[in-house]
């Protein structure tokens, strides 16, 4: 019985550093440590049967690997492309729902703020766009082009020209200092607002819709909408304290 010879392995001084770095780098994958560490001893001369008794490798592996890198170098420690299940689904499938998932719920009739994976693979069925489809597929396609519509960046930037101004009296009440003067024990604030900041804020730009490595960006600016809101430090001797002008006094709600 022929025994076949083992294939030498003279690697190039790059491809020798290429190698080190795989077998002692903390983040190689393991497969591909291992594949190194079996070119590296083939290097020094030693047999396939010692490199799988010192790895753990079986001989077979030891020689398929050996033999790919004689006959292509560091390409040959990659896996060969696998053909692999036929796909379930069509590249126009695949396209419809990444436009799906760039397009605002409000704008499609769906009562969301913002898509989630699972309400993407819902709305995919209703739509007919696929028969049935899993939130982790589509989540795998969205991946592909960095596609994340289930996050949003929102922020307010102020356009008052005197907003400092008007703020500055704000953390000074928080410091409990009023006109550089610092409050006694016996004096406090009282600060009245609406409920909630969402009440006055309104969109200044229409919302834009997520795309590739982007998220959706929501800009919002500050009115108050006929609220008057009011900060002033209360004493036992009364000290004149007029209302803070954040914001120009306005009718009454109804």
């Amino acid at each position: 019985m022929t025994v076949a010879v083992a294939r030498p392995i003279v690697p190039r001084a790059a491809e020798r550093e290429r190698l080190k770095l795989m077998v002692y780098g903390h983040k190689t994958e393991y497969r591909l440590r291992m594949r190194a560490q079996v070119v590296l001893h083939a290097a020094r001369g030693r047999s396939n049967a010692r490199i799988a008794r010192e790895t753990g490798l079986h001989l077979d592996t030891v020689r398929c690997r050996r033999g790919r890198f004689a006959e292509h170098g560091l390409a040959g420690l990659s896996d060969r492309e696998r053909s692999g299940r036929p796909s379930s689904f069509t590249a126009l499938q695949v396209a419809q729902v990444k436009a799906l998932a760039c397009r605002l719920p409000a704008e499609t009739g769906v009562p969301l703020s913002r898509w989630s994976c699972p309400e993407l693979a819902r709305e995919v069925v209703a739509r007919a766009i696929a028969g049935s489809v899993s939130a982790s597929t589509v989540r795998r396609w969205l991946a592909d082009d960095a596609l994340k519509p289930w996050q949003h960046r929102s922020g307010i930037f102020i356009t008052d020209p005197g907003f400092r101004l008007k703020a500055e009296r704000v953390p000074g009440l928080y410091a409990r200092t009023w006109q550089g003067t610092e409050l006694g024990d016996d004096e406090y604030v009282i600060s009245t607002d609406e409920k909630t900041s969402i009440q006055a804020r309104c969109r200044c730009h229409p919302t834009l819709a997520p795309g590739r490595a982007r998220a959706m960006r929501v800009n919002h600016t500050y009115g108050r909408g006929g609220a008057v809101a009011y900060l002033a430090p209360t004493t036992s001797t009364p000290r004149k304290c007029p209302a803070a002008p954040n914001h120009a006094p306005a009718s009454p709600r109804s």
